[in-house]
């Protein structure tokens, strides 16, 4: 405990530590002082840099069909029981017209990579925000597109575009996503947005299956790398109408001690692989704890109370590396717990995003399971997440809160001493 009290205060001196560094860092995630360490110097930054605001988005998730059938997703392709449904441009705009009156300087919108929303259809949303309200900060969260397609929308009046990497692991992101979805293009589309000149959010979920150390320090080396001015990272949540979330439901029950059994997800490509193998197809209950599976080997399933505190952790370190960064305290997080938001932001966090859209929606855009504030109206919304933020000694603004981008140049020159250092991969 002593030697990683030591490397929290000296992350705290630098910003940056060595590979294996991180590494027992992020092992003693439920030592107390540490966590206590780490949060109060975290706080002590986004004071100094940002001051006790907190900046205010606008959600607005205009659709919940997706092109893509990523295995942890609610609303992936393959979900037969997701009632789909998309926003009119007038709907979109009524929602913005509602956020405008209540305060709102920045609109986010969101929705799965749906083909519907051609670049055609997404420009003229755009440039009818712009128009509407050019005092407002415009950001984009629809997925992977062209460079030009990104460019287009910048053309349009957009001004920050949000795409979570997930995990910056080959493997992993493989065991995340379908053969026809890549790291390698996530990466792409982020340092396309950058070059075209977007403000660029990335981030990973915590707590996934098959996560380790060594793809944490991945995820934290590639956001070195990438230099993003917004970073979003959350608790991952699961949803039954998903293979990995039935898998890791099961796999809690028997963690729990409430099954002697494990129900393996039937994902298509490890189904394949095993029928290539000359296995059996991993239907119903295998006679195996989660380990031994040949398809399960590798996948760890944590408690909703690790997975927060692996978050706000998280979070802590992130704001540390990154001071200038804009990071919201997630809905994610409030889902995982009532009083995560709020723990968020004493954690680091400077950003929050209360939900605009429809209340009759809401429920439908379903990437996880009991989200939050889906029955609310968007002024009650407000309300209630301005209490909270007071409540945990912050102030919400109503400001665009772009990043500082003078912070930012002044923590990110380029210099071999600030980056994740270490000869071999730790996995």
């Amino acid at each position: 405990m002593k030697q990683s009290l030591e490397l929290a205060e000296k992350l705290i001196r630098q910003s940056y530590l060595e590979k294996n560094e991180y590494i027992e860092l992020l092992s003693a995630y439920k030592d107390e002082k540490i966590v206590i360490c780490l949060r109060k110097e975290a706080d002590r930054l986004r004071q100094k840099y940002y001051g006790n605001k907190v900046y205010m988005r606008g959600l607005i998730e205009f659709t919940n069909f997706c092109k893509n059938n990523c295995y942890y997703c609610g609303i992936r392709r393959d979900n037969k029981n997701a009632s789909r449904y998309r926003l009119t441009k007038e709907e979109i705009l009524d929602c913005c017209k509602n956020g405008y009156e209540l305060g709102f300087r920045t609109f986010v919108l969101q929705g799965g990579e749906d083909p519907y929303f051609t670049d055609d259809k997404i420009v003229e949303i755009v440039k009818k925000i712009r128009s509407a309200y050019p005092d407002c900060a415009i950001t984009l969260s629809i997925g992977e597109k062209t460079k030009e397609s990104y460019r287009l929308y910048k053309e349009a009046g957009a001004d920050r575009y949000l795409l979570r990497h997930e995990t910056a692991d080959d493997a992993h992101y493989g065991k995340l996503h379908p053969k026809d979805m890549s790291l390698a293009v996530r990466k792409k589309c982020l340092y396309d947005l950058k070059e075209i000149g977007y403000q660029v959010g990335s981030g990973f979920m915590v707590g996934t299956p098959y996560q380790t150390t060594g793809t944490l320090i991945r995820d934290l080396r590639f956001l070195q790398e990438l230099e993003p001015d917004m970073i979003g990272i959350g608790p991952y949540i699961e949803h039954m109408d998903t293979p990995m979330g039935v898998q890791y439901k099961e796999a809690l029950r028997c963690r729990a001690g409430e099954g002697n059994a494990f129900q393996t997800a039937e994902i298509p490509e490890e189904c394949k692989r095993r029928a290539e193998a000359g296995a059996k197809p991993a239907r119903g209950r295998e006679k195996e704890p989660p380990a031994a599976g040949r398809e399960t080997a590798g996948f760890h399933a944590l408690s909703a109370e690790e997975r927060m505190c692996r978050t706000l952790r998280l979070l802590s370190i992130l704001r540390l590396m990154f001071p200038y960064a804009l990071l919201p305290s997630t809905t994610a997080l409030g889902t995982i717990h009532p009083g995560g938001r709020e723990m968020g932001l004493k954690a680091g966090a400077n950003v929050v995003m209360p939900n605009l859209s429809p209340a009759e929606t809401r429920e439908l855009y379903a990437l996880y399971e009991n989200k939050i504030c889906t029955g609310e109206e968007a002024a009650q919304s407000r309300n209630l997440l301005e209490q909270s933020v007071s409540r945990a000694g912050y102030r919400i603004v109503t400001a665009p809160g772009h990043v500082k981008r003078d912070w930012k140049e002044r923590f990110c020159r380029p210099s071999a001493d600030r980056c994740i250092t270490g000869d071999k991969e730790q996995k």
